[in-house]
């Protein structure tokens, strides 16, 4: 295969949003759904827990796929992998729309979560590959970008569509856009690098496929039953223990199913804590914000759902700018600024939120956006870039698979103090709610310093020893 000429030309660009449609999808799909849960628990006569695994078994699914997309961008061409992930993702969206039954909702949301699967890191993969070096930046922006967006999209997106025609328009509504895409990304996807007959291992596979389960599970149970429950630590250290015999396993190995080495580099491990941080505090933001409106404010799900917008539109317009920040500036300012904005946020949270109105809450929240537009990507792109380009498939799988779980932990640790905080009074639900948010936003709070000092840490020249 000749060597590939890296052009940004438009073909390139509508590839990239061909493949963005459907990750952009998958999670306005897993966030819109969390306001459907009263509606599907009233519909198929199912309890919280149950209704629960509508996204639990989307995550389950995806952090099993994630992780391998290494060994799959390798083994086979981006174009097959994209038909598939989007025929997979297709079918699931219409098994959702049209299930007659819970079980087949989630079966539904299982095919979403394998085509998301493959579909998120291949749109970065594109990226890294086949964009101009000078222009990386801008184009890692753009294609955070259109995943950032949708955590703000679906709550307000599902509480309208919810409230004017049902839970089921919430997957209906996708289709036109899904199989545009598909014929658009089938025409425009290019190959840049000749794939390999690079050797499976099912041991590692199942290994690190049952730790990542392991963790979803021990997260999704943690936010009703507490972190320090037998069930709870029980799922954890069995994670750990899985993962420690996958990393085992992978250092021994000549040709693992993920080389663990990035995290060796120095850059790309503080720069993807920096991500996965961040990533919590926005999850976290976005199930407090809304709940907090609607439980203590008495809002709506549609109006409450739609605090967030505003931000999405800053963070939308800053995205793509901070990537050009990046590619003429360097990464240092972009990325310790938005730190320094989280922290700010963070702390006006903590130190004003539960206190005040949801508006309150909606407009502090603006600052948050400004932190992601000016740092989440360029944080991915400088982490990425620091790696050898046979290691960059490795780190971009380790990067999304890594951050989908901190945003799924950030969620469960926000709504577990909620529900400690309202279990602690429950004659008096408002003001346990109000307790368990001020308390998460002490939290986040913690968890912003500690990403701030990761992102600080990236750009400290270590000592040389003596």
């Amino acid at each position: 295969m000749p060597e590939f000429e890296r052009r940004l030309d438009k073909r390139l660009v509508i590839s990239i949003v061909a493949v963005g449609v459907m990750s952009f999808a998958g999670v306005v799909v897993e966030t819109a759904m969390n306001i459907a849960f009263p509606a599907l628990m009233r519909e198929f006569g199912v309890t919280t827990a149950a209704v629960q695994w509508v996204t639990t078994g989307y995550l389950l699914v995806l952090s099993a796929i994630m992780p391998i997309s290494s060994f799959l961008i390798r083994r086979f061409r981006i174009r097959t992998l994209f038909v598939v992930a989007m025929v997979a993702f297709l079918v699931g969206t219409l098994v959702c729309a049209a299930a007659p039954q819970f079980v087949l909702l989630i079966v539904g949301r299982v095919l979403q979560g394998l085509g998301t699967g493959i579909a998120l890191p291949l749109m970065f993969t594109i990226v890294l590959q086949q964009v101009p070096l000078a222009q990386l930046g801008t184009m890692m922006g753009v294609a955070t970008l259109i995943t950032a967006m949708a955590p703000a999209v679906g709550p307000s997106l599902g509480g309208f569509l919810i409230g004017a025609f049902g839970w089921r328009s919430i997957f209906l509504v996708l289709l036109p856009f899904l199989v545009l895409a598909l014929v658009l990304g089938a025409l425009t996807i290019r190959q840049s690098r000749e794939t390999k007959r690079v050797p499976f291992s099912p041991v590692q596979f199942l290994l690190m496929a049952a730790g990542f389960v392991a963790l979803v599970v021990a997260a999704n149970a943690a936010s009703t039953s507490g972190w320090t429950s037998p069930r709870v630590l029980g799922l954890f250290a069995l994670a750990l223990m899985l993962l420690a015999g996958f990393l085992l396993l992978s250092r021994r190995s000549e040709r693992p199913l993920l080389h663990v080495r990035v995290f060796a580099d120095r850059t790309y491990t503080l720069s993807v804590l920096y991500v996965v941080l961040i990533q919590a505090v926005v999850l976290a933001l976005g199930y407090l914000i809304p709940y907090f409106a609607q439980v203590v404010g008495s809002m709506g799900s549609f109006a409450a759902g739609c605090l967030l917008l505003p931000g999405c539109i800053i963070g939308a317009a800053l995205t793509p700018f901070g990537g050009r920040i990046l590619d003429r500036l360097g990464a240092m300012r972009p990325i310790l600024a938005g730190a320094v904005i989280e922290v700010l946020a963070l702390g006006l949270f903590a130190a004003l939120g539960a206190h005040g109105s949801g508006v309150r809450l909606a407009l502090i929240y603006l600052l948050i956006p400004v932190c992601q537009g000016l740092s989440v990507s360029n944080s991915m792109t400088n982490g990425l870039r620091s790696l050898p380009d046979e290691l960059q498939a490795d780190g971009n799988a380790a990067f999304n698979t890594i951050q989908q779980l901190g945003g799924a932990i950030g969620t469960a640790v926000a709504a577990s103090l909620v529900n400690e905080a309202q279990a602690a009074s429950p004659a008096d639900p408002v003001a346990g709610t109000t307790a368990g948010v001020q308390t998460s936003f002490w939290v986040l709070l913690g968890a912003g310093v500690i990403a701030f000092a990761a992102a600080l840490g990236v750009f400290v020249t270590p000592r040389r020893p003596r």
